[in-house]
């Protein structure tokens, strides 16, 4: 019983409730309890104060952190971008100028017999030896040394086939950097289907902005335009050292010769999926090897000056396609994003073959976004779709079937073909354009049958 009586007491305690105490006693020390409750309940919100503006400065400080080098990414895209079209978009015109109008398809073929090796062998240095933002300052670097020269030569007069020689030794550097570049740029993003497209717009705002200096400094026939090209790619190589390193994966030892070459990505084709994306893009890059050796010939034969200007409206398009490309990626299935593109890409050919001033314009500037639509696109792609440590071959194989097989019997193509449609009267414009369009028609035909997209997982097989 006393027992009994100690528990009840101890109860009664706890209650507030004291034997023999008038409950005016009681109320005091419930008193009391509030006040003891209400100074923990203040050190508690202090602490969650506390460690709420922790919170607060740590994000902002990894905000600020990760804008930084978004910062360093766009700025990096966009004088690589500047510097390409420099030289790139002049080109054509140049060797018009200077009486090489023989060796212009060998010329930009160069690029493509580049990309069937560059790219492959220095993606796979930057994979697995060498961080790519050091690959990158190499290659940059000598861009400018050969730019410089080719300048040099077509200057005083070389002969054109010591020209061609020094255009393929150019392009042997310039080919796998922008896969390198895209390949790093893709790493650093937390999300790339929202993030890539805006930041490889400034590589287009970029290239826009370097065609128009060529025609705001009177350069778009002058050899002046490979060293201001020299001058930027010196500019890109120096802002490599202030670009992230990422970290390299420990080369296997005794790697093959076809793995150091970086050939080991070709088995990347084995994937149906994979294999139809390359093969769409190689072959469309055969009709728009066209565009830049050909379009400034059409623009000067309807009374354009200054064509590199005029060339650059093709980024318009291009930069509103690449900012869509988010929302596009979200809402639209993947081949309907890649045959959107391939149906512009036959809209701007058969409006160049109308061969009148403002459809040809209008045609320049839907280039961009049917480019942006299939190639951006693959790009992303690639990123989303290959494992991590097989990336920066991905997009080198990329290039290499974009730049090298489909630019190679693009350029070489599109040249029989212009000559094809050439008489002494002049050039039958709707001839060569329409004949272009046809092909990516075609193209489009062969994407819409044989991709195949990636089947959704059924509810049935997430739960079992």
């Amino acid at each position: 019983m006393r027992a009994v009586g100690a528990r009840k007491k101890s109860m009664d305690s706890v209650k507030g409730v004291r034997p023999g105490l008038r409950p005016a006693t009681s109320r005091s020390s419930s008193g009391l309890t509030s006040a003891a409750t209400g100074s923990g309940g203040r050190a508690g919100a202090l602490r969650a104060l506390i460690f709420s503006g922790l919170r607060y400065l740590v994000g902002l400080v990894l905000a600020t952190l990760r804008k930084a080098e978004y910062f360093e990414l766009l700025v990096l895209f966009f004088i690589q971008g500047a510097a390409m079209a420099i030289w790139f978009v002049p080109l054509g015109p140049i060797l018009d100028a200077h009486g090489l109008h023989g060796i212009k398809p060998y010329a930009f073929a160069a690029s493509a017999i580049a990309a069937f090796v560059s790219p492959l062998m220095f993606g796979a240095m930057a994979d697995r030896h060498v961080p790519p933002a050091k690959v990158l300052r190499w290659l940059a670097t000598a861009t400018a040394i050969t730019l410089t020269a080719v300048g040099t030569a077509i200057k005083y007069d070389a002969h054109p086939w010591l020209v061609l020689l020094l255009i393929q030794i150019y392009y042997l550097a310039y080919a796998p950097m922008f896969s390198i570049s895209s390949a790093l740029v893709l790493a650093r993003l937390a999300d790339a289907k929202k993030e890539y497209g805006p930041i490889r717009s400034m590589a287009t705002i970029g290239w826009m902005a370097g065609a128009l200096m060529v025609s705001a400094l009177n350069a778009d026939t002058s050899p002046y335009a490979g060293y201001y090209a020299a001058a930027m790619w010196l500019l890109v190589a120096g802002f490599t050292f202030f670009l992230p390193q990422l970290e390299v994966p420990k080369s296997a030892e005794n790697l093959a010769w076809h793995e150091r070459l970086g050939l080991d990505a070709l088995t990347l084709l084995k994937n149906p999926r994979h294999r139809v994306v390359f093969i769409t893009t190689s072959l469309l890059s055969i009709p728009l090897a066209a565009f830049y050796p050909y379009a400034p010939t059409h623009l000067r034969a309807l009374g354009f000056d200054h064509t590199s200007a005029w060339m650059s409206l093709a980024q318009v398009s291009e930069i509103v396609a690449m900012f869509s490309l988010g929302w596009l990626l979200f809402n639209w299935r993947l081949k309907w994003i890649f045959a959107a593109g391939l149906a512009i890409g036959v809209v701007r050919f058969a409006l160049s073959a109308w061969d009148e001033r403002y459809f040809l314009l209008t045609g320049i500037m839907l280039h961009g976004a049917s480019f942006a639509l299939v190639f951006i696109t693959a790009q992303i792609y690639l990123d989303q779709n290959i494992e991590g440590a097989w990336r920066t071959r991905a997009q080198a194989l990329l290039s290499f079937m974009n730049g090298g097989i489909g630019n190679l019997i693009g350029y070489l193509g599109t040249g029989w073909w212009f000559n094809a449609c050439t008489r002494a009267s002049g050039t039958h414009w709707p001839w060569f354009w329409g004949g272009l369009a046809a092909l990516v028609t075609a193209v489009m035909i062969y994407f819409l049958l044989a991709f195949r997209e990636k089947p959704t997982p059924t509810a049935a097989a997430l739960t079992q």
